[in-house]
Parts: structure tokens; sequence; C-alpha cells
């Protein structure tokens, strides 16, 4: 009997246009998402975490209170990281490590474990977000000004830069760091300790009182809102 000689595999696909501009342009690495709507069944590219960056993810009303936070005359440094958003969750990218020092962060800072149902996430190793529409891109469904990068990102997702990363501009540096995780490249004596990237522990402590914050006032309109029923 003739072995079954296996049928060949096919080439991974692509992850498209915008999956190649953050290749090319940033060296971030992507992978195609699942099959969607886009152009020939193509789903959105896909950032992969843990290379070059790590995520902090939580609820968009808590990202909204962080932001304010360091805007309104806190200590430099987490404005100038990008940042990220789709629908009610927004993304803090922090240095690559960062996910597996959270647990450790927030017990030093007394938080200890956090309660489920505060929507404070890393995403490290083996985690992926959404690639966000590259800067100066077309809204989504708009290809009216995007001619073929237009009309092939199509596929991409409601994802969109609050903070984008800016092109030939080192993105490392401008990442909040643990405090043992100085960025390759860090400017000598930029705050966050041992001259690394802005360090990670006001983001995390921002984060955690905000989460915390919005979690209350949800609590509090919900028993509002039952004595009136």
């Amino acid at each position: 009997m003739d072995p079954t000689v296996p049928r060949p595999r096919r080439p991974l696909p692509a992850s498209g246009p915008v999956g190649r501009w953050y290749e090319n342009v940033l060296g971030w690495p992507t992978v195609p998402g699942p099959p969607g709507a886009g152009a020939g069944g193509a789903g959105p590219a896909l950032l992969v975490c843990g290379v070059r960056f790590d995520v902090l993810e939580m609820p968009s009303r808590a990202a909204d209170g962080v932001l304010r936070r360091f805007a309104d005359g806190a200590p430099p440094g987490v404005p100038s990281a990008p940042v990220a958003r789709s629908g009610g969750r927004t993304w803090f990218l922090m240095a690559a490590g960062g996910a597996e020092e959270l647990p450790g962060l927030l017990e030093w800072l007394g938080w200890g474990a956090l309660p489920e149902g505060l929507g404070l996430v890393a995403i490290g190793a083996g985690g992926r977000i959404e690639a966000p529409r590259p800067p100066g891109w077309p809204p989504h469904g708009d290809v009216t000004r995007g001619g073929a990068a237009g009309r092939e990102g199509d596929s991409q997702g409601a994802a969109t830069w609050m903070r984008p990363p800016e092109p030939g501009h080192a993105v490392e540096p401008t990442l909040p760091a643990p405090w043992l995780l100085p960025s390759p490249g860090a400017r000598e004596g930029a705050p966050g300790g041992g001259g690394g990237a802005p360090d990670l522990v006001r983001l995390v402590d921002s984060a955690a009182t905000e989460c915390l914050r919005v979690r209350l006032g949800r609590a509090c309109d919900q028993r509002w809102a039952s004595s009136y029923a």
C-alpha cells in the first residue's frame, strides 16, 4: 500500500497593509487576526505583546481619570507613552516584562489582590491586541482618502490611537517600566529610576485608584436607582 502523501500546507496569511505598516515602520511584530468581513475575508491585524511592549488594560472611564491625573501637573512620562482604545477598554503600552511585575507592584503599593470586577488587566508574552489604524490613515470605512491602503485595511476594527507612537522615534524610552526594567536606549536621568523609562509604579497606582473609583461610582448609581425603583 502506497503511503499517503500529505497535502501541502497553505502559507500563513499575511497581516495585510496595517500589519505591514507596524512591522516596517515601527518594527513591531504582528499576526493576522481571525477571518472577518474585510477584503478577501481578512481579519484585523493583531499586535504581538511581550516583544517590544506589554499592555496595561483598563476600563476607558478609569483610563480617562488616569490621563487627567497626568495632565494636571502629575510627574511627566506616562502621557508620552502610546495609548490606544477599543470600545470600552483602553490600552496603556508599558515596557516588555511589565505584565509579570504587576502582581508584585500591586502588593507593594498596598493594593494586594485586586477584587474581581475592577477590570485592571496586564497583557504580556503570548497576548495580542488589535492593531489600531496607523496614524494618518482614514477612519474605518472611509476609502476616499486612503487609496488602496484604505480599502485593504478596512478589515480593521474600532481600535484607535489616543496617543499614537511616533514613526522614526524609538518607543521603548517612553514606556512606563518597573525600576528594575530599564528600557534599551533610555535617556540617562529619565524619571523612573536608574536612567530607565518613566516608572510603572505611578501608572499602576493611578490605574488601580481610578478603577476602584469607577466601580464604587457604579455601585452608588445602582443603589440610587434601586431606591427609586
